[in-house]
């Protein structure tokens, strides 16, 4: 038996939107290093190879999209994937590339 999904517009554009954000490999790259643990600016810049502005850029959008969360600790920032969700996504996208 095929299920079929319908979806309104508002969810369409709504997932749409989460793909377009996820379209960017540095942000991929960045929702990858945090799915191992939580990480400072500073240390998601050294992981992905892109200057701290960049990752800060970055962060912005996946906060926006609710990918990813912050924890202030004292002066450090630290960012961690904002649920069981987003690891999940990542690593069905990253199977389905690499067994694709």
């Amino acid at each position: 038996m095929i299920t079929q999904t319908i979806l309104d517009e508002t969810t369409a554009a709504q997932v749409a939107q989460l793909f377009t954000t996820l379209s960017d490999t540095s942000r991929v790259r960045i929702i990858g290093a945090l799915s191992a643990r939580e990480l400072s600016v500073g240390e998601i810049a050294a992981i992905v190879g892109i200057s701290q502005s960049a990752v800060s850029h970055h962060l912005r959008h996946l906060r926006q999209m609710y990918l990813v969360r912050a924890r202030k600790e004292g002066r450090y920032v630290y960012y961690s994937l904002d649920d069981e969700h987003v690891d999940d996504l990542f690593r069905c996208g990253l199977e389905h590339v690499q067994h694709g």
